[in-house]
């Protein structure tokens, strides 16, 4: 029988002594992967708009968004076997770069989580009134800022939801997480099979079909396609969650890896097949219903599957949603814990503090609840102001995933990647073609999200320089005033603390005889 690795020796190599209840397993860690990405919260959250932005052939984004995301995830598979530790992009980091753009990723990878924790909390506000009326908590749904309102309410009760959960402890959250995730796969092959029985079209006539999209524009439906491709790229991510979780995974070096392929893989090809089948079921490929935020997918699935079962689907939904919420809030409370048992945020000592009896960090968790209901809170009045701030945690997340893979090429190019361990993931020969590969995708894809559109950023209502330019300006405050305060205050009193520190034997080795 193959000895377990329980991860403790790459622990040591960063100075940490194991505190959190390592206790997730195989299915809990792929799990984690899947409920980040979420191809139900996903595919139907943003179906809207790709289809509004580039018709039915905007459904190409899928596979291009895969092939260059699952670059990125084959260069974090072989940094999860060799580094399965929290905070997995900021510690990659240490090893692969200097510390100021370890804290810059950890930094990028934080701020982008807490807003996109609220971003995907408003997903119930897509489907639960579709569900049942009476979720219209505010209003009727007519008034100004009704819809506004109550998605902040319903995604205010689902945050404070995941905090509770969090805070009580890993075991609970993985047991919630991989309960979820199995609703969640089973109910997307269950629509994948309703939306095929229900085909009225074939692929030939949704592939090659721009619903006259791109006309008049200097790049013709390119320029529509890069905008429409957004939406597949707002949901390809966040399978690094399992290796986030690697100092609470049994045997993390060989589990997080095959979590990480897994979880990209099983996504692409289940929100492949909904997307596509979802298309050519339609009854009408030129209802307006299809590019509205109230109709899109879900409007799809309720005609053709009837009012019973399409509403039966809603509720998995619903449950994907709520896992996925769970899952990138566990993410954020990593990262904070991670960079705080560093010395490296502000009040560190309790932001590091694992609770003895949970063996999880709580402060974290009601930290990163409250701010996320902060950002939630923009919403109300400002709806504009929260898409822009949703688009910028895309962009930030793919920045910090080139903050990875980016050093992670230097040291390739430079003779500095080790060899890998026995038995662990490696790509071999191929880990400098995928690397250049990760980075060229992943620069591309941040200019494209961050590109100041007015369609993306400032869509409806009055023009404004600040929405359309958003995504250089808001980032370019959050690095800037980030960066301020690590390097004129922080950097040099950073390092482990010292309830944290991994225990060194001072006993010198016995001398051989």
């Amino acid at each position: 029988m193959r000895p377990t690795d329980d991860g403790e020796p790459q622990l040591a190599e960063f100075g940490y002594r194991q505190h959190l209840d390592r206790s997730i397993g195989r299915f809990s860690s792929f799990a984690a992967g899947v409920s980040y990405i979420s191809i139900l919260t996903g595919t139907f959250q943003l179906f809207y708009f790709g289809f509004g932005a580039g018709g039915p052939a905007y459904v190409w984004s899928w596979p291009m968004v895969f092939a260059g995301q699952l670059m990125v995830a084959l260069c974090f598979a072989e940094l999860a076997a060799r580094y399965p530790v929290a905070g997995s992009l900021y510690n990659w980091t240490k090893r692969l770069g200097s510390a100021t753009t370890s804290w810059l990723a950890g930094w990028v990878m934080l701020t982008a989580s807490v807003v996109t924790l609220a971003a995907t909390a408003l997903a119930y506000q897509i489907t639960l009134p579709q569900l049942w009326s009476g979720f219209q908590l505010v209003g009727d749904g007519t008034g100004t800022y009704d819809v506004a309102v109550n998605a902040v309410v319903l995604g205010g009760l689902l945050i404070t939801f995941t905090t509770l959960v969090n805070a009580f402890g890993v075991r609970l959250m993985a047991r919630i997480n991989s309960a979820g995730v199995f609703i969640e796969l089973v109910a997307a092959v269950l629509i994948v099979v309703v939306l095929a029985v229900a085909l009225t079209r074939g692929p030939q006539d949704v592939l090659f079909d721009t619903g006259g999209r791109g006309e008049g524009q200097s790049l013709g439906y390119l320029g529509a396609f890069l905008v429409a491709a957004l939406a597949s790229g707002y949901v390809m991510y966040g399978f690094d969650t399992a290796s986030s979780l690697g100092e609470e995974t049994v045997d993390p070096g060989r589990t997080a890896p095959r979590a990480i392929l897994r979880a990209i893989t099983a996504s692409f090809v289940l929100g492949g097949l909904i997307l596509l089948f979802g298309l050519m079921a339609a009854p009408d490929l030129t209802d307006p219903q299809l590019a509205s935020s109230s109709g899109g997918l879900q409007y799809v699935l309720l005609s053709v599957a009837g009012t019973g079962l399409g509403k039966a689907f809603l509720v998995c939904i619903v449950v994907a949603v709520t896992v996925c919420c769970l899952a990138v809030h566990t993410a954020a409370i990593r990262m904070t814990f991670a960079m705080a048992r560093d010395n490296a945020l502000p009040a560190s000592a309790r932001l590091a503090h694992v609770d003895p009896r949970r063996r999880t960090p709580v402060v974290p968790a009601v930290l990163v609840g409250l701010l996320a209901v902060g950002v939630l809170l923009l919403n109300v009045r400002q709806p504009q102001v929260f898409t822009a701030l949703t688009s910028i945690a895309v962009v930030m997340i793919y920045l910090a995933y080139l903050l990875v893979t980016g050093p992670m090429l230097v040291a390739r190019l430079r003779g500095r990647w080790p060899r890998p361990a026995p038995g662990r993931f490696s790509l071999g020969r191929l880990g400098l073609p995928v690397n250049v590969l990760a980075v060229l995708w992943g620069a591309g894809m941040a200019v494209n999200l961050a590109w100041p559109r007015r369609e993306v950023y400032n869509a409806t209502g009055e023009p404004h320089w600040y929405l359309q330019w958003a995504a250089p300006v808001f980032i370019g405050a959050i690095v800037a005033v980030g960066l301020a305060w690590y390097l004129l205050r922080q950097r040099r009193r950073t390092g482990v603390l010292p309830e944290h520190a991994a225990v060194i034997d001072p006993t010198p080795p016995p001398t051989p005889a």
